[in-house]
């Protein structure tokens, strides 16, 4: 099977502009295949491309040089471009800016309206939406009375009423609040896992990242690392090189292994941190006494 999007020596310059003479190339020479159902990270400093290459998967952009294809369509085909869009959908940051009508339904209604989709199906499609994302119950709410959490979930329902095989999300928790994240990142990995769904998520959020399972690290316009997450993130020294962080408890088995601990570096889940720091204190003959929390 062919991959549904591949990004094949793609680059990508803005045009110039009164403070710059010559364009600002942002994507140097890319080359990247996604296939069906998985669920991917794209992590980067801020300018380092990732939010361009977001947008070349889905059209709004197309490369200045190399080829970017959606389920085998060249994205440079101007009449499939429907077709593109219907194939990869995209949720952006801020969830105010992606909401249209006055009640929530009619929101995720919209643009199967556009797509002509018959009156009896797009009923069909906005309730099943819904209940994907857990928003049915406010579906003849006003958007403007929901959490920002629960307004990126109607814009994710808008985005899988059409039923695409594909959702790129550009940093959709950045201005979330922690629960409005966890939400967003619940109904994501849901949407992965229940319907196969391939996701791409675009994050600073290292947390998020180590949920995915594979992990990208765009630098300067160019792929610098491309592994699953506990690969990526074992990396702490050349991450931070990049000026980007690393999961919590990827930092507290750093700390530990540099005080002459033996931690594995792939550790990214909590509970596996536990354990190993449970497994070093039984080494060392270190027990805890359940009733006075003392050695």
């Amino acid at each position: 099977m062919e991959p549904l999007i591949k990004l094949d020596n793609v680059r990508f310059s803005y045009p110039a502009d009164a403070e710059n003479s010559e364009p600002a190339e942002v994507l140097k020479g890319i080359s990247l295949e996604f296939e069906h159902g998985e669920l991917v990270a794209v992590l980067g400093h801020n300018g380092s491309g990732k939010s361009t290459m977001a947008k070349l998967m889905n059209a709004i952009l197309l490369p200045t040089e190399g080829s970017v294809t959606v389920a085998g369509i060249d994205t440079k085909n101007e009449e499939k471009l429907l077709e593109i869009r219907q194939h990869v959908g995209m949720v952006f940051q801020n969830p105010d800016n992606q909401i249209v009508a006055t009640i929530v339904e009619e929101d995720v209604a919209f643009g199967l309206e556009n797509l002509g989709v018959p009156t009896d199906e797009m009923r069909i499609r906005v309730d099943q939406a819904l209940h994907a994302v857990g928003m049915y119950e406010y579906r003849e709410h006003a958007p403007h009375q929901l959490s920002g959490g629960q307004k990126q979930r109607v814009a994710i329902a808008g985005i899988i009423a059409m039923r695409p095989d594909c959702i790129v999300l550009d940093e959709p928790t950045a201005m979330l609040d922690p629960q409005g994240r966890k939400e967003v990142m619940r109904t994501v990995k849901m949407l992965n896992r229940d319907y196969g769904i391939t996701v791409i998520l675009i994050t600073h959020e290292m947390d998020e990242a180590a949920q995915c399972d594979r992990v990208i690290v765009v630098d300067h316009g160019a792929v610098h690392l491309d592994a699953p997450p506990e690969k990526v993130f074992s990396h702490v020294e050349e991450m931070r090189a990049l000026g980007l962080d690393v999961p919590q408890v990827t930092e507290l088995c750093e700390v530990l292994r540099q005080a002459g601990y033996a931690l594995d570096p792939e550790i990214l889940d909590v509970s596996a941190c536990v354990d190993a720091i449970a497994e070093l204190f039984s080494q060392k003959g270190i027990t805890q006494n359940a009733d006075s929390g003392s050695k």
